[in-house]
């Protein structure tokens, strides 16, 4: 398409008329967010999907900031991965190249709409966006004005285009050969049922169930301090803990401080028979280690060691991000070697596994398969490869016959 064959500065300078067009509407944007807000608080919707509709003007300020900072990172797109000779006069080349068109569907989260369209932009993608009904009216202001920022530069407005219906979204998903992937940001049922109904690949996490593991020997205020952010900081986010793991010889002190801490944070502990005796008020089940409760809501268990820790997120970890608070250096590396997910921390809140914390600019999403991308995904995860080969005359027939024979040496990228 012609928006991959811009140039760096073309396609930069658009990304940033993008911004400046949504701090000139920003008075409209903030209005349309704040009639979707009327509408749920009306239609009963969950307070975790309500968190993440909510876009004000502070909000909307960072997420412009956000547009910025991507139009200033390196271009992704044409860098040259591989030069090679394999042959005297045949040369082989990979360059990065842009996908083609992002199909992306979320719920609320209207400010998705401008960080995907800025992200898609700057490495040369197209993208058909879909937000939730609950969102219309966000995205549809958002929309408009990253069209007018568009019509002012090299790039196109129907680059980017907004889907308002179910029946359009549905269509969407079957325009596998015309859609090159497919993201879906929101709940595990709408990411499970994209998955489930669609041939384009699909680049997303269909559960956040992340922990937070206090070793024996750990720093306990700063492990109370982290598991407060962890939890509290944005709950409704994909990235807040759902579960904190004691070690059994810390867990008294640990809960000692920290149970008045949650307390007057609004937290509700339910833990098992270990943590209940010291103090856990609700009993956890079964359903709760592998609940993502996207609420003021944890669950607590008390572990006999490092393997038990282990073993816990082994079974009801959803490979998005795992932390471990200690001071034991070999502990951090076992736990950092160990946990299979797309983030795993030591010492910090698992509130940065984000693009924009990243130094990403954005995200158009966060994946937990094991394939890349991985984690949160920006511009790298935006863009292809593509062999090049040049020669002159050379052909396959003549290595088979022995009357020539490859040479395989690199050149300078």
């Amino acid at each position: 398409m012609a928006l991959g064959r811009l140039g760096n500065q073309q396609r930069r300078e658009a990304v940033l008329a993008m911004a400046a067009a949504l701090e000139t509407d920003a008075a409209q944007i903030v209005a349309a967010n704040q009639a979707d807000l009327q509408a749920a608080a009306a239609d009963g919707l969950s307070s975790a999907l309500v968190a993440r509709l909510k876009l004000d003007a502070a909000k909307l300020e960072g997420a412009i900031a956000g547009v910025r900072q991507v139009a200033d990172l390196p271009d992704p797109v044409g860098v040259r991965q591989l030069h090679r000779e394999l042959d005297d006069g045949l040369v082989l080349e990979r360059f990065s190249v842009p996908l083609g068109v992002l199909g992306v569907i979320f719920e609320a989260r209207p400010d998705a709409v401008m960080q995907i369209a800025s992200l898609a932009i700057r490495s040369g993608n197209g993208a058909i966006l879909k937000g939730g009904r609950e969102a219309s009216r966000s995205c549809a202001a958002i929309l408009e004005a990253l069209q007018k920022g568009l019509a002012a530069s090299a790039v196109s407005p129907q680059a980017l285009d907004l889907l308002t219906s179910r029946e359009e979204s549905l269509a969407l998903l079957k325009l596998d050969g015309l859609v090159d992937l497919i993201i879906p940001r929101g709940s595990n049922e709408l990411v499970r049922f994209i998955q489930d109904n669609t041939r384009i690949p699909v680049l997303g996490h269909a559960d956040g169930v992340c922990h937070l593991y206090v070793d024996r020997e750990v720093d306990l205020g700063q492990a109370v301090r982290i598991a407060l952010d962890a939890k509290t900081q944005y709950p409704a986010a994909c990235n807040a803990i759902e579960t904190l793991l004691l070690h059994e010889q810390t867990a008294a002190d640990f809960l000692k401080q920290a149970l008045p801490v949650f307390q007057a944070a609004g937290v509700r502990l339910r833990g098992d028979a270990g943590s209940q005796a010291l103090g856990v008020a609700e009993a956890a089940d079964e359903t709760d280690w592998r609940t993502e409760f996207s609420d003021l809501v944890l669950s607590v268990r008390v572990v006999p060691d490092l393997s038990g820790a282990l073993e816990h997120i082994r079974r009801y970890g959803s490979r998005h991000t795992d932390a471990i608070c200690t001071t034991n250096g070999d502990t951090a590396e076992t736990f950092l070697r160990s946990v299979d997910s797309a983030g795993v921390y030591l010492n910090c809140s698992t509130r940065f596994a984000d693009g924009f914390r990243y130094g990403f600019g954005a995200e158009v999403g966060i994946s937990t398969q094991t394939l890349p991308p991985r984690g949160p995904v920006g511009l790298e995860g935006l863009v292809t490869y593509r062999y090049q080969l040049r020669g002159d005359g050379h052909i396959a027939a003549d290595y088979a016959s022995g009357v020539r024979a490859f040479t395989h040496r690199d050149l300078p990228l």
